[in-house]
């Protein structure tokens, strides 16, 4: 009969021993994505918004971006344009792309075993010597590491959502940006054809007055409409610069780029507005702030459970330690810290984390509500939008221009002066103008809309061309 070696304990042992560490080991051996985390948010922008996004990092990434944004300035903007380069080349979407980058390599660090610690001491106290060698590992990190590796990994993708939903908010705002900047074009137009409409009549009335055959205050009349029209050319132009250079600042565009090119007129109003009774549903299903809202509460949960956990052993270390003093045998052995929980019991930790718990969830309650509303209201924003600007394009503008006709033939009659023809040139002007600021209030309605299909939206009132709308009013 054979007697079992005695090393086959031991070895069976450390077997055990290297199945039970190996989960850890691979853990310990995380390593960064290819994408920096990009994924995510990359798919966002495809599902939402049928865009491309792409971080910048490398000196390549740069050039690639620059060739695709003056490809696309070469060309007229539309909306869809505008929202593709603003993805590319807005310097702050690309800073908070970045974000995603530090998140996952907290998340890598992490993930990854602590480092062991050794220390050596050598000591002298006369003749004698003492030498102190010790290797110790920290098994708290060690015991809460998946725990940690759980709430880094929320932490992350916390990160990618709120990321997405910055992207998605730089969409909308470069959409309604778009429109306010194309609007405020065509109003500058106008503008000038009733300065010049009003310089015509401010100019007849000046040499009937000279001939007597206009009074003083008719001719004041038509010159204080002149002088009103040249102030509002003014206005229009302040409004066109300003929505111009809003729409640059979200591109990102400077020095050359700045001369891109926007249509003369907005799109068409659409046949029929979008019917969506059960728009709400589909709203909480897709938007990404309730959804975040929902796994913070989720997330604040579990971390409750770990300090209910971990906060007896808060303060763990496990060493290997030797001692070598003079001729004297070796010693060896271990060392185990734990802290007595004499006078921290952790009860307040424990009751900090039921509080932030039911934050999180009265903060969940409220963003959905919160998200219902929104739905609600750019939703009934853009059915009213779009029913005003549809009458004024099915009504007031077609009424003004079939009266302008009807004063044309009048006109060439001789039973009207051209003086009414004036007045009602400025009164079609007006009608144009409130008509392109309605289409311009749909778009962004819509913009609004789709926005809050998907996140928060910054629902608002009409553009800086509005305040001028009523000074294209004929002259009394």
């Amino acid at each position: 009969m054979t007697t079992p070696s005695p090393t086959y304990p031991v070895l069976r042992r450390l077997r055990l021993v290297a199945l039970a560490v190996s989960p850890l080991l691979l853990a310990g051996c995380a390593t960064l994505s290819a994408d920096g985390g990009m994924q995510p948010v990359q798919a966002v922008a495809k599902q939402h918004l049928g865009q491309s996004v792409e971080a910048i990092k490398t000196d390549a990434d740069q050039d690639r971006v620059s060739t695709r944004v003056s490809e696309l300035l070469a060309q007229p903007l539309t909306a869809d344009s505008a929202v593709q380069i603003a993805l590319l080349n807005n310097r702050g979407l690309q800073a908070s792309f970045q974000e995603l980058g530090i998140a996952e390599a907290e998340l890598v660090q992490a993930s990854r075993l602590p480092n062991p610690g050794f220390s050596f001491a050598k000591l002298r106290q006369g003749d004698a010597r003492e030498i102190d060698r010790t290797f110790s590992f920290d098994l708290a990190h060690l015991i809460a590491l998946p725990l940690t590796r759980q709430l880094e990994a929320r932490r992350f993708a916390a990160t990618q959502r709120a990321v997405s939903m910055e992207m998605l908010s730089l969409a909308a705002e470069t959409r309604k940006a778009y429109y306010a900047a194309v609007a405020a074009e065509q109003t500058s137009r106008y503008m000038r054809d009733v300065r010049e409409t009003a310089d015509a009549g401010a100019e007849l009335a000046k040499r009937l007055a000279l001939a007597g055959n206009w009074t003083k205050l008719q001719q004041a009349r038509e010159h204080g409409f002149f002088a009103e029209t040249t102030l509002n050319l003014a206005r229009a132009e302040q409004a066109r610069v300003g929505s111009r250079e809003r729409l640059v600042r979200l591109l990102g565009l400077w020095g050359a780029q700045m001369q891109f090119t926007l249509p003369e007129r907005l799109p068409d109003l659409p046949a029929e507005p979008k019917d969506q009774p059960d728009i709400e549903n589909i709203a909480m299903a897709q938007r990404l702030d309730v959804q975040a809202a929902k796994l913070q509460a989720e997330a604040t949960a579990k971390n409750l459970g770990l300090t209910k956990v971990t906060r007896f052993i808060n303060v763990l270390e496990f060493g290997y330690q030797r001692n070598t003093f003079n001729d004297a045998p070796r010693q060896t052995g271990y060392a185990v810290s734990v802290e007595i929980p004499l006078f921290d019991w952790g009860a307040a930790r424990v009751a900090r984390s039921e509080a932030l718990y039911m934050q999180s969830v009265h903060r969940a309650a409220q963003t959905a509500i919160d998200a219902r509303s929104e739905v609600r209201q750019a939703y009934l924003g853009y059915r009213s939008a779009y029913d005003i600007a549809r009458h004024y394009r099915d009504d007031i503008v077609p009424t003004a221009k079939r009266v302008s006709e009807e004063n044309g033939l009048l006109y060439n009659g001789m039973f009207i002066s051209v003086f009414e023809l004036l007045a009602d040139a400025r009164a079609s002007i007006a009608a144009v103008n409130a008509a392109i600021d309605a289409q311009r209030d749909f778009w962004m309605a819509k913009a609004d809309l789709d926005m809050a299909m998907v996140g928060s939206p910054s629902l608002g009132g009409g553009g800086a061309s509005a305040e001028i709308v009523g000074a294209t009013a004929p002259a009394k």
